[in-house]
């Protein structure tokens, strides 16, 4: 969902390069992107911040209450108060329009796999929530929970910061397979299903330093 037709179908040309994904339809308006939704029941959506009849920030709790469909912001609007914003009203990942298409199909395939993707200028905001907002604690919700390794947090530090799976391995010089294997035992420990989940709850318990 975008107002500007070029930045359309620039986003339609990288969904459907890649033969997985169907596209529903696009829309330059939120009243036309609500049909949408109701119709069509789409597993995604993408959207953009300023639009002619209101803010794409707004428009998520519509889709969120009307679908199951993920939402991914896909915006030239990069400062704080917007980016944390759209991550409190439900958002599933924050991206820039200057992103490459690499990089936002990328991000479309770890938000539909239950990922949070953020653009790493984005990333800093919420990590300055994160800090603002979590309770100073040391002790797990589940005492049980095997705690976090070394590297599971190294891993952790590096999705805080906008990184792929792809990226994180290579920063970590390990394969993408190893990445994987890694976030199946973090999620496991931390009983999440997503990055952006595991980011939080690893904050909250004390396992994760940030900044």
């Amino acid at each position: 969902m975008d107002d500007d037709p070029a930045i359309r179908e620039h986003l339609t040309e990288i969904v459907t390069s890649c033969p997985e994904y169907d596209l529903a339809g696009s829309a330059p308006t939120i009243a036309r992107a609500r049909d949408l939704v109701v119709r069509k029941q789409p597993d995604l959506v993408l959207v953009d911040v300023g639009l002619p009849d209101g803010s794409g920030v707004d428009f998520i709790g519509f889709v969120k209450q009307q679908s199951r469909a993920r939402v991914l912001m896909i915006t030239s609007f990069g400062d704080r108060e917007t980016v944390v914003s759209a991550l409190e009203a439900g958002a599933d990942g924050y991206l820039l329009k200057d992103s490459s298409p690499a990089v936002i199909l990328d991000g479309i395939a770890a938000t539909l796999a239950g990922g949070a993707p953020i653009s790493p200028s984005a990333a800093s905001y919420l990590l300055e929530r994160l800090q603002g907002d979590v309770p100073q604690r040391a002790q797990p919700d589940n005492p049980d929970a095997a705690p976090l390794t070394a590297r599971e947090v190294e891993l952790l530090q590096l999705f805080a910061r906008g990184m792929s799976y792809k990226e994180a391995a290579r920063a970590l010089d390990i394969s993408p397979l190893t990445v994987g294997n890694h976030v199946k035992s973090i999620y496991r420990k931390l009983a999440v299903h997503s990055r952006g989940e595991a980011v939080f709850a690893a904050v909250r318990q004390g396992q994760l330093k940030m900044g």
